[in-house]
C-alpha cells in the first residue's frame, strides 16, 4: 500500500485498535510528529515512545475522518478525535497534515483548539463522576429504591 491516502487511512485505523506496532509500520525511520504548538518528535524512536504512552495511559481512541483530501504526496484530514480513558471521554475537532513518502508517513501535523481539548476533558471527567456516582449509590441502595 504506497497510495498516499490508504496509507493515513491505515494508519489512523490501527491507532484505533490501539495496534501500535502496526501504526509504525506506516512511519518513515525519520518521521516527525508534531501536535502543534508542542515541540515535534523527532524520528521513529520519538514517535514510538509517544504512542505507546498514549496506549498506555487509555483504553481508547477513535478519529472520526469527516473529510479527507490528497495532493500528491500531501494528505490533510478533517476529524474528530476521540479520547478514552475507563468511563472517561473527550471528543474534540482535529485538523491533520500527513506527508507521505515511498508508502511511508514522514510528517504527521496535527491541528487543534487547545481550550476545546480543555473544555472536552472537563466535560469527560464530569460524566465518568457522574456515572461512578450512579454505580456507587446502586451497590449501596436496594433496587426498589433506585430512582432514575
Amino acid at each position: 500500500m504506497t497510495e498516499p491516502k490508504a496509507v493515513v487511512t491505515g494508519f489512523l485505523q490501527a491507532l484505533e485498535e490501539l495496534d501500535i506496532d502496526r501504526a509504525l509500520s506506516y512511519a518513515a525511520v525519520d518521521i516527525t510528529y508534531q501536535n502543534v504548538p508542542l515541540p515535534p518528535a523527532r524520528g521513529l524512536t520519538a514517535v514510538e515512545k509517544q504512542l505507546r504512552t498514549m496506549a498506555r495511559f487509555g483504553s481508547g481512541f477513535e478519529a472520526r475522518t469527516h473529510h479527507i483530501a490528497a495532493d500528491g504526496d500531501v494528505v490533510l484530514t478533517e476529524r474528530t478525535d476521540v479520547l478514552r480513558k475507563g468511563s472517561w471521554q473527550a471528543e474534540f475537532w482535529v485538523c491533520g497534515t500527513f506527508e507521505v513518502r515511498d508508502g511511508r508517513i514522514v510528517l504527521w501535523r496535527d491541528y487543534f483548539d487547545w481550550t476545546t481539548v480543555l473544555a472536552a476533558s472537563a466535560k469527560g471527567a464530569g460524566k465518568a463522576a457522574i456515572a461512578g456516582a450512579r454505580t456507587l449509590i446502586g451497590k449501596y441502595r436496594p433496587a426498589n429504591e433506585i430512582r432514575s
